[in-house]
């Protein structure tokens, strides 16, 4: 029985590294494609494409993962992707954005339906909840990638064109307008610093405290959604209750 429990215990530690990684790949993907679709497929004339193809191989992702958001971006095969975000409501009244690129909107749509409704959550209307989140360009430098301080930081980043610059323990996050964060980008990757991070992402205006017997509910919800190859990302406008200071 031992022999078993200890098979049994690295097994599942190997499927936890698995799904860890297939959402690290998730999320480059998305990147990958955002930027090829913007920016064209071409790296040597698309920077943030560049960028994701570093942290494509820093993550040691397969090639074919690679190429198939690529192809995806520019319509090889002949499948039509689209970008779709549905709101929704959460355990609790918690407001959740999702956003998702897909090729069968049906498909996507009832998948997402299907997770709201499993974990006592329901999908909402357009402009039911998005007026909750403000949308932003957000830029992160790693601390142990750069010599500055956080004063020279944020004035590198304000001199770039960013708006704010917010200092963590371990990055600089920099924010910039929508519309600003490819110029601030590109200045900041001029002036030499290497950025781990580049894009524009949803942040919740007011964090709602998950209702303690929901938890367990809550986690379920963002689980699944994460899960489905069809979705690119999760926005929260909730925290847990363990993760209040």
């Amino acid at each position: 029985m031992s022999g078993h429990s200890k098979w049994h215990n690295i097994q599942g530690r190997k499927n936890a590294q698995d799904a860890k990684r297939g959402k690290i790949f998730q999320k480059i993907s998305r990147n990958l494609y955002q930027a090829a679709k913007a920016g064209g497929v071409d790296p040597d004339g698309n920077p943030q494409l560049r960028l994701e193809l570093e942290k494509a191989r820093a993550a040691n992702m397969p090639k074919d993962n690679v190429q198939r958001a690529l192809d995806k971006a520019s319509g090889v095969g002949g499948a039509k992707f689209e970008e779709v975000t549905y709101e929704g409501y959460g355990p609790g009244g918690t407001a959740v954005m999702v956003s998702t690129l897909t090729d069968n909107k049906n498909r996507t749509a009832a998948a997402i339906r299907s997770a709201f409704s499993h974990h006592g959550g329901s999908l909402g209307t357009n402009g039911s909840v998005s007026y909750m989140f403000d949308r932003k360009g957000y830029i992160v430098v790693l601390r142990d990638q750069t010599d500055d301080d956080e004063d020279s930081m944020l004035m590198a980043a304000l001199d770039a064109g960013a708006d704010d610059m917010k200092a963590t323990a371990d990055e600089y996050q920099i924010f910039t307008e929508p519309s600003s964060m490819a110029a601030v980008r590109d200045a900041l990757q001029d002036a030499g610093y290497q950025l781990d991070n580049s894009e524009v992402r949803l942040f919740p205006q007011t964090i709602t405290e998950v209702p303690e017997d929901k938890v367990g509910q809550y986690t379920g919800l963002i689980d699944e959604l994460s899960d489905n190859d069809d979705v690119q990302d999760v926005y929260e406008a909730a925290v847990l209750p363990e993760d209040i200071e």
